[in-house]
């Protein structure tokens, strides 16, 4: 006889029935909370993407870069990157954990230089950083022309 064969017979299995703490339409009232939650949080991301999208097509139409970029995720963050002066290959490598900290620091940078060829102070970049739909609304709204002369970052539209 194996030693495998006997444990299984000198073991005895027993079937035990806990009683649980939430009765069937308790269960389907927290089942049907939580998907709430989470139909609400789709529905609050995708507003959100829209809004950005929206103020990001206004900032490349007066960045010169096509509107419809604005739409496409990665290569709209890669075209920001761009006209902010840094590499656009961050904008793929932010799905990467521990680079995504990096990437996030070049988007800042960024989106500093963007801040300045609309016009803005350098302190405008708090808002990318803290309060993001803001500072993509303001400087959508804003009816400050794009000055690629104003910022120390390299020009998008070179000769």
């Amino acid at each position: 006889m194996s030693i495998l064969h006997f444990f299984a017979q000198a073991s005895s299995y027993t079937y035990t029935e806990s009683p649980s703490s939430l009765d069937e339409s308790t269960a389907a009232a927290l089942g049907a909370f939580i998907l709430m939650i989470y139909g609400i949080a789709f529905i609050f991301g995708i507003a959100v993407y829209i809004v950005t999208s929206l103020c990001l097509m206004k900032i490349f139409a007066k960045a010169g870069v096509k509107p419809w970029i604005a739409w496409v995720p990665f290569y709209n963050n890669w075209k920001m990157l761009e006209i902010g002066g840094q590499q656009g290959f961050w904008s793929v490598l932010t799905i990467v954990p521990v680079v995504s900290l990096v990437s996030a620091i070049y988007l800042f940078i960024a989106q500093y230089h963007i801040g300045k060829k609309l016009g803005k102070g350098g302190e405008f970049v708090l808002f990318a950083i803290f309060l993001a739909p803001v500072w993509y609304i303001w400087l959508a709204l804003d009816k400050s022309p794009w000055n690629d002369a104003a910022s120390t970052a390299p020009s998008l539209h070179r000769g």
